[in-house]
């Protein structure tokens, strides 16, 4: 014996009228997004854009972002490489970039791992006062089975991104270049 039971409800709608409330993201100008794939290639997406260190100047976010599929189900945005980008006087330079290590223009990030890291992920959010901070967690290419959270944030002093204790407090200083340091017994 089996028994069909089917009604009428508004309730059908709901989800397409929920999809409809949610705003939609701002079209990227078309400078910004070929200046971010000038930097990383045609696969390029642009993640943010405004004043994002809250310096008086335009910034953008963009990533080479790994798509969602079966097997990829990581949580967050998983990306193999990264840049922010500002423009000063119509010129958009790196002032960031997220590749096999993090690096500004000084050099390699404080806490970057040593070996070379496939892919990250990346959180991120925006702060009225602070601006952009980032979080990328190293996903392959470690040793660590318990990598470490980075967080970067734009250094008002130093007039750049760097990266923060683990506490994400206090602004480390970064080396320009990357390896273990060697010492000699005597």
């Amino acid at each position: 014996m089996a028994i069909l039971l089917g009604g009428c409800s508004t309730d059908a709608t709901k989800p397409s009228a929920q999809a409809e409330a949610k705003p939609a993201a701002p079209a990227v100008p078309e400078e910004i997004q070929s200046a971010a794939e000038s930097l990383l290639g045609r696969e390029t997406q642009v993640l943010l854009f405004a004043d994002l260190a809250k310096n008086g100047k335009q910034q953008f976010l963009a990533a080479n972002v790994v798509p969602k599929t079966p097997t990829n189900n990581l949580p967050g945005t998983i990306v193999t490489r990264a840049v922010v980008a500002e423009n000063d006087d119509g010129k958009w330079s790196e002032v960031l970039r997220v590749d096999e290590h993090l690096k500004n223009q000084k050099g390699f990030l404080g806490l970057t791992p040593l070996t070379a890291v496939t892919g990250w992920r990346l959180q991120y959010e925006q702060s009225e006062d602070k601006g952009l901070q980032l979080y990328f967690t190293p996903l392959k290419g470690i040793t660590d089975s318990h990598p470490q959270t980075i967080g970067v944030r734009w250094n008002s002093a130093t007039k750049r991104y760097q990266s923060l204790d683990r506490n994400y407090e206090h602004f480390l200083l970064e080396s320009p270049s990357i390896g273990t340091a060697r010492s000699t017994l005597r």
